[in-house]
């Protein structure tokens, strides 16, 4: 994995308590965004989704870093697995839903093996898995894969992309505040055009062939978006000093074909990228923010 910034590696804890994983959870809990309250509905009495991005994206509203979501990041953090499961097993309330959704990006990039991996951190109670540097449409594949149930005859799980995660679900049921069954209904991929699921099947676009590819990227059924990795796109590019350099201006060229592809498939967009501000952002498209939101409109 190609070096990224401290920035990058930190997002969410920002003001750290400890280090990595863990320290991001404390600070979220101190901060008071990983309370948990009953499950919600929306007038009629339709069930709101437990993943507040999706809440946030189906109402054209942005979905932000610490207000609807924490992201937990393993790349170049030195954390294993059982500290990250025993972190979101501490946060599990059984009948209430999480007022704020797990998102964890590994450390495993799109062309290794990272299926066992994503299967864990599901079980743990993750509501969406971010894979980073993929650039093809066959690397998304791998992820949704890892991601969905097999198909089932009662109906369920039967439209592309077909999938082969193992049927034990371990602590999600209880974090997520469902019984069995109704985890298996509801922890489905959500999405473009398929709205039912709370899963999201994320990835990172940060090389000229991800660019190249992005149109058969979004394509990929399961997959509900991208996040732009700006340090290493830039490296990619050429256009470093020779370190990243995140505003050059063939790195934001790069970013708005990107905006532009997912406002056309209906899907997710994310950017690291804080060299322009967050109303800026929302004009081009940007709906997934895993920064703050007083981080965007500085320098990287």
């Amino acid at each position: 994995m190609r070096c990224r910034t401290m920035r990058n590696q930190a997002i969410v804890g920002w003001t750290r308590f400890g280090p990595g994983v863990f320290g991001t959870i404390l600070v979220a809990m101190a901060c008071g965004v990983l309370v948990l309250y009953p499950a919600a509905q929306r007038a009629g009495g339709k069930p709101q989704h437990l993943n507040h991005i999706i809440e946030q994206f189906e109402q054209a509203k942005p979905a932000v870093a610490n207000e609807h979501w924490v992201f937990l990041t393993l790349t170049n953090n030195p954390f294993i697995l059982p500290d990250v499961q025993k972190q979101l097993a501490s946060l599990r309330v059984e009948g209430a839903r999480p007022k704020i959704a797990p998102i964890i990006r590994i450390a495993e990039w799109g062309g290794q093996d990272y299926e066992h991996v994503v299967k864990q951190f599901l079980s743990a109670g993750a509501m969406g898995i971010i894979v980073p540097e993929v650039s093809t449409k066959e690397q998304v594949r791998k992820l949704t894969k890892a991601m969905r149930w097999p198909p089932q005859r009662a109906g369920y799980f039967t439209a592309p992309p077909t999938g082969d995660r193992g049927c034990c679900p371990g602590d999600a049921p209880r974090y997520w505040g469902l019984s069995l069954h109704d985890y298996f209904v509801q922890s489905d991929l959500w999405w473009p055009g398929h709205p039912n699921g709370n899963l999201l099947a994320l990835v990172m676009v940060e090389s000229r062939e991800a660019i190249k590819n992005i149109d058969g990227i979004l394509s990929e059924p399961g997959l509900a978006g991208v996040l732009i990795g700006p340090h290493d796109l830039s490296m990619d590019l050429g256009v470093g000093k020779p370190e990243s350099n995140p505003g050059a201006p063939e790195v934001e060229e790069a970013t708005a074909t990107v905006a532009k592809a997912c406002v056309a498939h209906k899907a997710m967009c994310g950017t690291f990228s804080t060299t322009q501000p967050f109303d800026a952002r929302l004009k081009q498209g940007f709906k997934l923010f895993p920064l703050p939101r007083g981080s965007y409109g500085k320098p990287s």
